[in-house]
């Protein structure tokens, strides 16, 4: 995948304690990274030939080019 068409997606914690874990791609879907957040803190991400997908844990916002999402949590 080429760096300018890797989409990135901004991560703020609106708690402390959030959770954002990065998943793997390819045949068997594994965590490979995880980070902790705490309230204020902002985290900006990239998916990646490595990344096919993020799990997000706690109360935050999640910016993307599609638009901002608040969890519920």
């Amino acid at each position: 995948m080429d760096a300018d068409q890797q989409e990135y997606i901004v991560i703020k914690a609106k708690d402390n304690g959030v959770q954002v874990i990065g998943l793997t791609r390819g045949q068997d879907t594994k965590f490979h990274h995880t980070e902790k957040l705490d309230k204020g803190e902002v985290l900006i991400v990239q998916f990646t030939d490595h990344t096919s997908a993020m799990k997000i844990r706690g109360k935050a916002s999640i910016l993307t080019k599609h638009g901002t999402v608040e969890t519920d949590i």
